[in-house]
This record gives structure tokens, sequence and C-alpha cells, in this order.
């Protein structure tokens, strides 16, 4: 099965070898047809501890690291 991949936001770097990714999705509502904008936080994790606040990432899809850590950092996300 092929790995989930994401971008988003780092809104939290305090914890140890983790970063918490803010992601966007925008869809249309079924009923409304208005673009919706959803956001959901992922703990990702981040061995070198290079990212802080407010930078773009990609994360992937990974094993459980902890109890919450099922994603990994990649890259910092191109601006473009």
């Amino acid at each position: 099965m092929p790995k989930r991949i994401l971008q988003g936001v780092v809104v939290s770097d305090k914890q140890n070898k983790t970063v918490v990714v803010k992601v966007e999705r925008r869809f249309t509502h079924p009923l409304f047809k208005k673009t919706v904008r959803r956001t959901k936080n992922y703990h990702a994790h981040d061995e070198a501890q290079t990212f802080k606040v407010g930078d773009e990432v990609t994360i992937e899809e990974t094993a459980p690291i902890s109890r919450l850590k099922r994603w990994r950092v990649v890259e910092a996300a191109d601006k473009a």
C-alpha cells in the first residue's frame, strides 16, 4: 500500500524529536456547494529537530513510532 504524503505548517516544536503539523484540506460542501476548509493536526517525527514553528513541511505516513506519532517529516515543502 502506498504511503500517504501531506503538506502542512509546523504549529509546535516544543516536544523532543516531534513536531505538530497543521494540514488543511478544502472540499465543496455537498448541500450548500460552498468551499469549506477543514484542518487537522498530525504529530510527526523530526529526528534532527531542524524544523521550527511556521515552516512548511511535507510529511509521510509511516509505521507507529509512539502513541500519537504515525507520520515522519520528509522535507521542507516548496513554496512554489
